[in-house]
């Protein structure tokens, strides 16, 4: 059953709720549809699309760490025109917005991207990943740099007429800088935080634990990080911002929506619980009776006034 309270409107996602999973810890949805309808979700973040078939790096490239994980999968995916003709037709069995996460080496490969994937139907809005930490080129040098980021954005807002989200990397001294740039170059809205740059030893080896040697780090221990990110995100713009980053509980959706988030997504929890998501969306219509709310966004407009 739908709850009208938990409805929220963004660029692109007219959403049930403000719940969706992480790109990169949900693929497709595939798996988890035989858990519960992915109707149920507010949208979707897809995996991050490349132009052309990735298979990711070396193994290991996954690893335990306290209160978290350290992953190198290395942007992993089937490539652009095998997402458009299987996995967004799949999604588009449910009653639910697809934000299309998009990764590149270049910036041609993001435009080669959007091209293939803006006119279907299902797709509401572009996540653009600058912002990735574990591949070797790409990514993260357009997410540290503010004139690459702006740069990049501008480029993809020329060609797709759907609302562009730029996905925030916490490994800068500034992320408002970042935030900045990309609202100048035509940012529809903002995600934040990606995974935090860490690495794990093996002390029986002496090497790193994973065959990158470095990850992002995710999980509850970053949660305290997206937060701080996201309160000085909010201080700077009005951009919507959906907010990550150690996300597992309904309490958890409601500190990042006081701290200034309009939308949230849930990742690593996902692993350890596939019914992670619709759990929080029923615990979230409880704490608005508990905390005498009406709607969902007034959370966010108690944030303003702290």
């Amino acid at each position: 059953m739908i709850d009208p309270r938990l409805q929220v409107k963004l660029p692109g996602l007219t959403m049930k709720n403000p719940v969706m999973p992480a790109s990169g810890c949900f693929a497709f949805g595939r798996e988890y549809a035989q858990f519960y309808d992915l109707s149920e979700l507010g949208a979707v973040a897809i995996k991050g699309t490349t132009s052309g078939l990735r298979s990711g790096n070396a193994t290991p490239r996954v690893a335990e760490t306290p209160s978290g994980m350290l992953n190198a999968i290395g942007l992993q995916n089937p490539g652009a025109e095998a997402v458009r003709d299987a996995e967004l037709p799949f999604l588009a069995n449910y009653d639910v917005p697809v934000l299309a996460n998009v990764s590149g080496s270049t910036p041609e490969e993001y435009e080669e991207v959007i091209r293939t994937l803006t006119d279907v139907e299902n797709v509401g809005a572009f996540e653009l990943n600058i912002s990735c930490p574990n591949v070797k080129e790409g990514g993260i040098q357009f997410g540290t740099d503010p004139e690459a980021a702006a740069e990049l954005t501008a480029a993809v807002k020329r060609i797709t007429s759907k609302p562009v989200y730029v996905k925030l990397s916490p490994n800068v001294t500034d992320v408002t800088a970042i935030a900045l740039a990309v609202e100048s170059a035509g940012a529809d809205g903002l995600s934040l935080i990606n995974t935090l740059l860490g690495m794990r030893m093996d002390w029986q080896t002496g090497k790193p634990v994973l065959a990158n040697e470095k990850g992002g780090l995710s999980g509850p221990a970053v949660k305290p990080v997206a937060l701080r990110m996201i309160y000085d995100v909010r201080q700077v713009t009005r951009l919507p911002i959906i907010g990550m980053g150690g996300i597992q509980t309904a309490e958890d959706v409601i500190e990042f929506m006081i701290a200034g988030a309009d939308a949230i997504a849930v990742g690593t929890a996902n692993f350890s619980n596939p019914f992670a998501c619709p759990s929080i969306i029923q615990e979230l219509s409880k704490w608005l009776e508990r905390l005498d709310i009406e709607h969902i966004g007034d959370i966010r407009q108690q944030g303003e006034t702290v």
